[in-house]
C-alpha cells in the first residue's frame, strides 16, 4: 500500500488556516459544537490540527497506536473525556475528528486533480488514518463516560444512604429502595464509619422505604448487622410493616434474635430506655 507523499504532506501543512477554517464551519453545520465555547474549539482544532501535521511530517503512519502518535493520542484522550464530563454523546466527540475528513478530502482533490492514481492512494491512506484518530477518540470516550456513570452511580447510593444522628449514642439509617451487594456494602461501610467517629452504641436500620424483603435482602440485611455487633453496637431494625413480616414467616427466613420494631418512633425509643434515658410529656 502507497505511503502519503511527500506532497499531501506539504500541501496540509501549508494550507492549515484554510483547513481550519473549513473544518469549524463543518462542525458548526453538524451541530457538533454545541456546549462549547467557540475560542475552546478553535483552540482545540489548531492544537490537533498542528499535532497532525508534526506526526505526518515524522512519516509516523496511518495508525494511531504507531509511537509516533502518542501526543495525539493523550490530545484525544483529553478531549474526549472533556467532552464526557460536557455531557456529549460519543457521535459527537467522534464528529471532531471526522468534520475534518471533508476539507482534507476537498485539499487533496485539488492538489492531484491531474494525477486520478495519486489522487485515490491519498484519498485512501489519510482517509485511514483519520478513521484511525476517530475510532481512538471513541473507545477513549466511552471509556471514559463509563468512569462518570460509574460514579456517579456510587455518588447516588451514598446519597441514599444516609446515616442520620438520632441522639448521642443513637445512629438512625433510613434504606429506601432494594437492596443489593453493591449498595449493602456502601451501607456497612458507612454505617460503620460513623459508629467509629461518634462512638454510637445502637444503629437502627429503618426499612420503611424497601418495597419487599426477601432471602437476599434478609441476607444482606444481616451482614449489617453482624459487621455493626462485631463493632460493639447493638442493632434495631424499624419499619417492619405486616407484609414484610408475613413474607419473613412464608419464606422461614431466621432473622437470627435481631430486634425488630413497627416503626423508627418505636425503635428510637427502645434504643433510648437501652441508654437509660427516660422521656416524658412536659405538664
Amino acid at each position: 500500500m502507497a505511503a502519503l507523499q511527500v506532497g499531501t504532506v506539504e500541501a496540509i501543512k501549508n494550507n492549515q488556516a484554510q483547513l481550519l477554517s473549513e473544518w469549524i464551519q463543518a462542525l458548526e453545520a453538524s451541530g457538533s459544537t454545541r456546549n462549547l465555547k467557540e475560542q475552546d474549539l478553535q483552540q482545540q482544532a489548531a492544537e490537533f490540527l498542528q499535532l497532525a501535521v508534526a506526526g505526518l511530517e515524522k512519516g509516523n503512519g496511518t495508525s494511531v497506536a504507531a509511537a509516533g502518535w502518542e501526543e495525539s493520542r493523550q490530545f484525544l484522550e483529553r478531549l474526549s473525556s472533556s467532552r464526557a464530563l460536557l455531557g456529549h454523546d460519543s457521535q459527537q466527540t467522534a464528529s471532531f475528528i471526522f468534520a475534518l475528513k471533508g476539507p482534507l478530502f476537498s485539499l487533496l482533490q485539488r492538489q492531484y486533480q491531474t494525477q486520478p492514481e495519486a489522487l485515490a492512494q491519498q484519498l485512501w491512506e489519510v482517509s485511514e488514518l483519520f478513521d484511525s484518530f476517530g475510532m481512538h477518540t471513541i473507545r477513549t470516550f466511552q471509556k471514559s463516560r463509563e468512569a462518570v456513570i460509574k460514579r456517579q452511580q456510587e455518588e447516588l447510593l451514598e446519597l441514599s444512604t444516609p446515616v442520620v444522628k438520632l441522639w448521642d449514642g443513637v445512629l438512625a439509617l433510613p434504606m429506601i429502595g432494594t437492596l443489593d451487594s453493591q449498595r449493602t456494602q456502601v451501607v456497612m461501610e458507612s454505617l460503620l464509619q460513623r459508629i467509629v467517629d461518634t462512638g454510637s452504641e445502637i444503629a437502627i436500620i429503618d426499612i420503611t422505604g424497601v418495597p419487599t424483603v426477601d432471602t437476599l435482602v434478609a441476607q444482606h440485611l444481616l451482614k449489617t448487622v453482624t459487621a455493626i455487633r462485631l463493632m460493639g453496637a447493638d442493632c434495631i431494625i424499624s419499619g417492619v410493616r405486616p407484609q414484610i413480616a408475613q413474607t419473613i414467616v412464608h419464606l422461614g427466613l431466621d432473622l437470627q434474635g435481631v430486634v425488630t420494631k413497627a416503626n423508627l418512633a418505636d425503635a428510637l425509643k427502645l434504643a433510648l430506655s437501652r441508654l437509660g434515658v427516660t422521656l416524658s410529656k412536659v405538664g
